[in-house]
């Protein structure tokens, strides 16, 4: 089964996409080749049939093209059960491939939501940091793994090969692969269709909103605002951030420096949120985790979504968050 994924550059849903593909079709005896076109002028989109970035052709046909659609540089959206999303749901990729439906469709340890429902008074903070520390993982060799890919993004901004994670295996009888995708179930991070390392929270390899800088160190995304707050604890370093508000646009730009937190605008906070679904954090949580110029703007944009639970944290609030869930998460070599 040929796929073909259609795409702008540096489409942040592509590996969104890649990620359900690989779960769909996971215990499956199905065999696809995925291939990536990149489509750069609206000429091409026309003469591709893309509408929208991502769009997926399964053997040059287009499953979920929708009546009325033109080709379009823009990001697609999909309808799914909660609302649009960025990329089709796994239950609908499922169907597109031909495959049965599941009662299960994230499979593997994608059954938890990133924010599960807070117990009692347990905020929404709170319960996202039970979340994370939980997805830990606990074994030594699953530890050592993790911890390669974590040094990779925070020295050299990208994640390891396999053949860089062989150290971490060595004398262990389980190759880097299997140990990859037992942290990809327990969603201590997240692969791509190809078996590529797409995140370890709180890296991304692709592109998002959250840029960090860290000192004496690479440039990386954070795969969330929270994400991006924790990095200076957990590099013990200093770091600047550079975001935007998701309603207006408006450039915000988080400094800490010795632990001291400053934003340009001094109003910026923190909408902390997620679907009502099940599934890895990437899919469920990371999309809802903004900064905002003000608390008025978030109110907005959370009044707009209202599928969207969760809460408003001014930043040190959720500087704090960030340096709960990572300060000292990669350890000394």
């Amino acid at each position: 089964m040929r796929l073909e994924i259609l795409q702008v550059p540096d489409c942040p849903n592509v590996t969104v996409l890649e990620d359900r593909i690989g779960q769909a079709i996971a215990g499956e005896p199905v065999t696809v080749d995925i291939e990536h076109r990149l489509v750069t002028d609206q000429e091409q989109a026309v003469a591709t049939g893309m509408t929208g970035s991502p769009t997926l052709l399964i053997d040059g046909r287009d499953p979920f093209a929708v009546a009325g659609s033109v080709p379009s540089l823009s990001c697609r959206l999909y309808s799914s059960t909660d609302g649009l999303d960025g990329a089709p749901s796994v239950p609908a990729l499922r169907a597109a491939l031909g495959l049965p439906t599941i009662d299960d469709p994230g499979g593997n340890g994608d059954t938890t939501s990133c924010c599960p429902p807070a117990a009692g008074n347990e905020s929404a903070a709170e319960a996202l940091n039970s979340w994370r520390a939980d997805a830990r993982p606990a074994d030594p060799t699953s530890h050592a793994v993790h911890q390669a890919i974590l040094r990779s993004y925070a020295d050299r901004g990208r994640p390891p090969t396999i053949d860089e994670l062989s150290d971490a295996v060595a004398g262990h009888a389980i190759s880097a692969s299997s140990i990859l995708r037992q942290l990809h179930d327990t969603d201590a991070i997240r692969l791509d269709g190809h078996g590529a390392i797409a995140s370890a929270y709180p890296f991304s390899t692709a592109p998002t909103p959250h840029q960090v800088r860290i000192t004496d160190g690479p440039v990386v995304h954070a795969m969330c605002a929270v994400d991006a707050l924790g990095l200076a604890a957990m590099l013990d370093t200093d770091i600047e951030v550079t975001s935007s508000d998701p309603l207006t646009q408006a450039p915000i730009t988080v400094t800490i420096r010795n632990q001291h937190l400053s934003a340009d605008p001094a109003s910026a906070v923190v909408f902390v949120g997620s679907q009502a679904a099940q599934g890895p954090s990437a899919d469920t949580c990371c999309n809802y985790l903004n900064f905002f110029a003000d608390r008025s703007t978030a109110a907005r944009w959370a009044t707009d979504h209202p599928d969207i639970g969760g809460e408003v944290l001014d930043l040190a609030q959720a500087h704090t968050l960030g340096n709960q869930i990572f300060a000292n998460l990669i350890e000394s070599p």
